[in-house]
């Protein structure tokens, strides 16, 4: 049973920075995708940014040139460095992990980030 934990969530102005960091564990698929998503009040959970076990990385275009993913293969560990908040940046953070071998997803519970105006 894989088990995906975020952390980093937090309150923070316009124009600051935050770091979300999502550690995964149990028996992970070594090929696999790594991924951010976030949801905000009444719409739909949408991808943040996503990063494969290659390292081949891809952004919504809201948050291109503002966040910045990452990841630690030896420690299951993933990273969304995100800079320049926006108050419409403002949701809940969910960690993904897809094993490509068996198509299996997980989800963590999430982080809240909060950006005022």
């Amino acid at each position: 049973q894989v088990q995906l934990v975020e952390s980093g969530g937090d309150l923070v102005q316009a124009g600051g920075s935050l770091r979300l960091s999502c550690a995964a564990s149990g028996n992970i698929d070594s090929r696999n995708r790594m991924g951010w998503y976030r949801q905000a009040p009444g719409k739909q959970r949408e991808l943040v940014a996503s990063i494969t076990s290659d390292g081949f990385t891809n952004y919504a275009d809201p948050v291109k040139g503002r966040f910045t993913i990452s990841r630690d293969n030896a420690k299951n560990m993933v990273y969304l460095q995100m800079n320049s908040l926006k108050p419409e940046d403002t949701a809940h953070y969910y960690c993904n992990l897809l094993e490509f071998r068996i198509g299996r997803t997980y989800w963590g519970p999430g982080t809240q980030v909060t950006v005022s105006p």
